[in-house]
């Protein structure tokens, strides 16, 4: 056998795996305990929006000073973030308090997207045939 064509199939096999690996990458979003309503909200939609494209990510609340009593007021900020995005994702490591920050980790979840989607769609279609039935009321008025 042909060493260079040896060679060549090998480097092919490889790179033909390489196209298949997923490449998981971990996204950070990090909180503040006094964090305000808009805030919280624009950061959560991030957080979904990186659950959505399949990558992890890592939700951090950072304490300062006096905040550090208060490790109630994160895990609140932790569990409201997991439940905004639960349709998403799911929680892969449940909060836990690392020196000044308390850590989170989310994780993409399939099935729950699917479903998500799932209701959208019938919603879509009730919202659709809801117009529909106005509509022809309308014209029949008329």
């Amino acid at each position: 056998m042909d060493y260079g064509k040896y060679k060549y199939e090998a480097d092919q096999r490889a790179k033909e795996s390489k196209k298949k690996a997923s490449n998981l990458t971990v996204k950070e979003m990090k909180y503040r305990p006094k964090i305000g309503p808009g805030d919280f909200t624009t950061k959560t939609k991030k957080v979904e929006k990186f659950l959505g494209e399949g990558h992890k990510v890592k939700v951090t609340i950072m304490f300062r000073g006096r905040e550090m009593q208060h490790p109630e007021l994160g895990r609140r900020i932790l569990d409201n973030v997991a439940g905004e995005v639960n349709h998403v994702g799911k929680v892969e490591f449940h909060p836990r308090q690392d020196g000044r920050n308390m850590v989170m980790v989310l994780a993409p979840d399939k099935q729950a997207q699917a479903r998500h989607e799932k209701e959208l769609k019938k919603q879509a279609a009730a919202e659709a045939a809801e117009a529909e039935a106005a509509l022809r009321v309308s014209d029949e008025e008329e």
